[in-house]
Parts: C-alpha cells; structure tokens; sequence
C-alpha cells in the first residue's frame, strides 16, 4: 500500500475530519485485502476489530434455526458493519458471516476503542449513521416482500447491485439470487429466462448483464 491511513481515509471517509480520531485511526488502524471468498467474520467467533471498507463488497448473513443464511445487507465503499458494531457494544460474540464478494480492501480498527472515540462527534455521526442506513435498508425489504411481486422484487435487488458494483454485469449465481431473496433457483431462473426474452437482462454463466 503506497497511501496512508490518513490519506485513505480522507478519499474514503470524508465525513471523519476530528484530528484526534483521524490520529486515533491512524495509530490502531490496519489497512489490510482480502480475496473474493474469503470469510472475514464468522457466527460465534470473538469480535476483535470492526470494518472500514474502502473498496470492494461484502456480504453479511445470519443463520435460521435450520441453518439456512439470511441474508442482511452488503457493505461497500465507505461503510462498515452495523452488526459488528451492536455486538462489540453488547460484548457479545458475533451474530454474522461476513464474506468478500469481491477483492476488499478495507481498514480494520480494534473493537476497544470503539466507546473511546463516541467522544468525537464525526465517528458518534459514522456509527448512527450505519444504523440509519441498515434501517432504512429493513423498511425497504419489508415493502418489497409486503408490496412487490417476486418479479419486481428481482428487478429492484438487480438493480441495487449494479449500483453498489458501479456496473451492469452482475457477477452472481441464480442460486445466490435465490438464497439473497429467500426464494428457490428455480423460480429465480424461471423469472431471469422472462426478463431476457423481454430484453431486461441478458444471461451468462454465473452472471448477468442489465440491459436497461
């Protein structure tokens, strides 16, 4: 890495500007890349730092009681994890799997001085913020499962992750869609097929491309 922390900072997380918390990151903060794949954060596993994503994706996934995962959100450019955040608070364990979607890199800071720097107004607003987010993201799954039809609901999920990737093609399976949109592949492949005979998508292996 040729930049900072500081530096990094300042281009990814531009509403931190407190000089006591940009040093106090600088200081215990490591700037650490994950590949595609790789788990950062497991169900039951101790939490000892908290995520600052400066580039890439991350998928975040709760467990049922059968042990299927749910999915809770995607973290991106400038966020970090609300989950990981609630547990550290609580000192409780980790309620999450977290798994890089893509190549990540991101700025990892350990969980004791979370409570520390609530004394700078700039992370205090970062930390509400990410809860204001994760909430907001809830109401929006609620009206989707109350008021959209699964096909709407696809259209609205493909649509959201072309925007957080910045790009058209969608690097994903029909069973991850599925998995994503707590339905079958089945129904998943059957709705992608319709939209690309209607010139919505156009489908490859383990991809698809957004034609609107």
């Amino acid at each position: 890495m040729n930049q900072s922390i500081k530096e990094i900072l300042q281009q990814n997380f531009p509403t931190i500007l407190d000089t006591g918390l940009v040093e106090g990151i600088s200081e215990h903060g490591v700037y650490k890349e994950v590949e595609e794949g790789d788990l950062l954060m497991d169900i039951g596993a101790k939490i000892s730092t908290i995520p600052m994503i400066v580039s890439g994706s991350v998928k975040v996934m709760r467990e049922d009681e059968e042990g299927h995962e749910i999915l809770l959100y995607y973290l991106s450019k400038g966020e970090t994890c609300a989950m990981s955040l609630t547990c550290c608070m609580a000192y409780k364990r980790s309620e999450i799997r977290a798994v890089a979607q893509e190549n990540v890199s991101m700025i990892v800071v350990p969980v004791e001085f979370m409570d520390e720097w609530m004394m700078y107004r700039d992370w205090r607003s970062f930390v509400m913020n990410t809860y204001r987010m994760r909430f907001e993201e809830l109401l929006e799954a609620l009206d989707s499962i109350a008021f959209l039809k699964m096909d709407e609901r696809l259209l609205k999920y493909l649509d959201e992750r072309s925007i957080k990737m910045n790009s058209k093609e969608i690097p994903m399976s029909h069973q991850e869609i599925a998995v994503d949109l707590n339905s079958s592949r089945e129904v998943i492949s059957r709705i992608l097929k319709q939209m690309e005979r209607k010139g919505i998508v156009k489908l490859g292996r383990n991809k698809i491309q957004l034609l609107t």
